[in-house]
């Protein structure tokens, strides 16, 4: 049972004024274009790209603690590792690539490598990947795990605090909020290791009373488990957060650079999180629900104030990488997809004048630049509401993630990474069809399994993968580019 004294309340609701002050003041900020409300201005500078980057990448934090708490250090081989490598590579072979087409959005680099139809097929993949459902979820319960409200209470405070200022801040909004995010999450975890080690021990201690199994590499996984976990990790070459902080970057080098050494801020919290998981299960062997596994070790060791600054910098991590992903879905939803849709522009116009606006909208193709922040506006309700339904029928953070990662990275991936590289290209016909065949592919494997067994014992990312692949290699085969 989680209880917590009057400093530590102060400390929680001290952090939410700061969030909501931040995020409120720079939504006051001038903003003289809708790119300036989309990428504030294409003028991230390095330490501003690296803490909006890293702090966004990691809100699956009560997920994280559950895994620890599972398999030990195996949480590091699938959920830091594989995204190292990836990140490498985005940084080399795409970064300055992705900010030297000053676009807005993946989709819009999707329309100007192929058509419009294969950009909204990519717009719609693009808002189910970005789907801010599972932290929703985990921000919710951590809510009610704190503060013992109802999870339409927990949802709703949720909804005021996340997305009230991404209403009226855009993307200021989220960087700003991101800044003091990623203060407050490293602050967390780095009070709660000196305080396991002074109650317990150090490595000994870890070593004699936890199962063998977690100090293994492979936590007692199968190798296929494990090595699905780095193909859902090619997620990082598609992720829409990662494309948009290199769109908003200064420059290329910018990008780049800030890829590489958010990599090494990754490595160090993965150590204060995997070392806290592993703290969680030798102290802690029979929790019923180990997604409970950091506030109980929280509970077990830490005193008040330091307590208070724990769950701060759990707040902080899960909150940074919600605000992203409801604002790259609202995006993705509103301007992405509506604008693509929208032949005259009067379903917009119906749509702004909900808001009490009216909406001027240019075709995307002659100008990357989105049409109109309210449609966005628009879109942020709407994926919010989407990500509570979505949150109610898979309540299990993990399986969220591993779901949306198996059936769209299958679709986006190739025709995605391809459209940078001109002599990957194929045609417009063969990028649909290898996006559309690749995710349908995954998404009926993953039907036909039942409880986790997969026919052929095959994960079905990898039938979707090798679709995509194989519609893409007679594209090139014929010669259509």
């Amino acid at each position: 049972m989680i209880r917590l004294g009057l400093h530590d309340y102060l400390v929680i609701f001290a952090y939410f004024g700061i969030i909501l002050y931040v995020g409120f003041r720079s939504a006051r900020k001038k903003q003289s274009s809708d790119e300036d409300f989309l990428l504030a201005g294409r003028s991230l500078t390095l330490p501003v790209f690296v803490m909006t980057l890293v702090s966004t990448w990691y809100g699956g934090i009560l997920g994280v603690g559950e895994f620890s708490y599972r398999y030990g250090i195996s949480n590091w081989v699938t959920q830091g590792v594989p995204y190292y490598i990836f990140a490498a590579i985005f940084a080399f072979l795409l970064a300055k690539k992705i900010r030297e087409t000053n676009l807005v959005s993946l989709p819009d680099k999707l329309e100007q490598s192929y058509d419009k139809k294969t950009a909204i097929l990519g717009s719609a993949l693009t808002f189910i990947l970005m789907t801010p459902a599972p932290y929703i979820l985990m921000l919710s319960i951590f809510l009610q795990m704190l503060f013992g409200w109802s999870l339409f209470i927990s949802i709703l405070v949720t909804a005021v605090v996340s997305v009230s200022y991404l209403y009226f801040g855009g993307f200021h909004s989220d960087v700003d909020t991101d800044k003091v995010e990623f203060v407050f999450m490293f602050l967390g975890f780095a009070i709660i290791i000196p305080f396991c080690v002074l109650s317990f021990g150090g490595l000994e201690y870890l070593q004699s009373n936890l199962p063998p199994l977690h100090l293994t590499w492979h936590g007692g996984n199968s190798w296929q488990y494990i090595f699905v976990w780095f193909f859902i990790a090619l997620w990082t070459l598609v992720d829409p957060a990662f494309h948009q902080r290199c769109y908003a970057a200064k420059d290329g080098a910018t990008a780049q650079k800030g890829i590489l050494v958010s990599i090494l801020f990754w490595f160090v919290f993965d150590f204060l999180t995997a070392t806290a998981g592993l703290y969680a299960r030798a102290a802690l062997p029979n929790l019923t629900e180990p997604m409970k596994a950091y506030p109980m070790l929280a509970e077990l060791v830490l005193p008040p104030v330091a307590k208070g600054l724990f769950y701060v910098g759990m707040f902080a991590t899960i909150m940074s990488t919600l605000n992203t992903l409801a604002f790259v879905s609202a995006q993705t939803l509103g301007r992405d997809i509506g604008c693509r849709l929208s032949v005259d522009g009067s379903w917009l116009a119906v749509c702004g004048s909900w808001f009490g606006k009216s909406s001027n909208l240019k075709s995307v193709t002659s100008n990357p630049k989105p049409s109109s922040t309210t449609l966005i506006r628009f879109g942020l309700i709407i994926s919010f509401l989407v990500s509570i339904a979505l949150a109610a029928l898979v309540p299990s953070v993990v399986k969220i993630w591993y779901t949306v990662g198996t059936i769209v990275i299958p679709g986006l991936l190739v025709p995605l990474v391809s459209s940078y590289f001109e002599r990957l290209n194929v045609s417009s016909r063969f990028a649909f069809l290898s996006m559309l065949f690749g995710w349908l592919t995954s998404l009926c494997w993953l039907i036909l399994g039942t409880d986790g067994v997969y026919p052929f014992g095959v994960e079905p990312i990898y039938p979707g993968l090798v679709v995509s692949l194989g519609l893409w290699g007679v594209g090139k085969v014929k010669g259509d580019r």
